[in-house]
């Protein structure tokens, strides 16, 4: 199968689905991560462009990880991506999908802190609608949670996440810490919940819920037999 998660930053895919990845890859299928955003054009008003170079140079190793060998970049703004006009992130997200033409797809949730999360999320929905060849032909969609961003919205104001999904990634749990212990930029310590430790815990927690030494959780957004 050809498996593409959209990443709407570089350790996104990482923390969110790295297990499952690296599962794919192990069972022979075509995986491809691409990430949505960089510095954008002309002079980002946040970030040195200097840091997308090395947050991508830590992308690489990360992939090398997880054995994935499709890393595609694409340059949308970070952090501006809400402040885009819709139809022209829908397209970038669309020409992703079109050029990967998955069967298999991941996504962030849609209802993550950070704005760009939500912002991937609904141009995807565009992108996989079955209107047209690529998107009948993505069986299967799932949401993944990323530490940091998908557990600190609105509680009670609008959903949280809520798995449907849990994948057995026990034997691939050391090849998602590695891959995320490379994000060296990205990670701060412990108690954090972006660090090497909180994605360890949330992986034997999210195990222990379904009687699994290691688990990733989704949820199902499409599923097609």
């Amino acid at each position: 199968m050809r498996v593409l998660c959209l990443a709407p930053h570089c350790d996104d895919e990482t923390l969110g689905c790295g297990g499952t990845l690296a599962r794919y890859v192990l069972e022979g299928h075509e995986v491809t991560v691409a990430v949505v955003t960089g510095p954008g054009e002309g002079e980002h008003p946040v970030f040195p462009r200097a840091a997308w170079d090395t947050v991508r140079a830590e992308a690489k190793v990360a992939m090398d990880a997880l054995g994935v060998r499709e890393l595609w970049f694409d340059n949308q703004p970070a952090v501006l991506l809400a402040d885009l006009p819709k139809h022209a992130l829908n397209r970038s997200v669309q020409l992703l999908v079109e050029r990967a033409r998955p069967e298999v797809l991941f996504v962030p949730h849609p209802f993550d802190l950070h704005k760009d999360h939500r912002e991937v999320f609904d141009a995807a929905s565009v992108a996989w609608r079955p209107v047209h060849d690529v998107g009948r032909g993505i069986q299967e969609i799932y949401a993944y949670e990323v530490l940091s961003e998908t557990g600190w919205n609105a509680a009670g104001v609008e959903p949280g996440f809520v798995p449907n999904v849990w994948v057995d990634v026990s034997t691939t749990l050391d090849k998602k810490l590695r891959a995320l212990a490379a994000y060296r930029s990205q990670l701060r310590p412990f108690p954090d919940a972006r660090s090497v430790e909180a994605a360890e815990h949330l992986a034997r927690y999210r195990g222990a819920q379904m009687g699994m030494m290691a688990a990733e959780a989704f949820v199902l957004v499409r599923g097609r037999r």
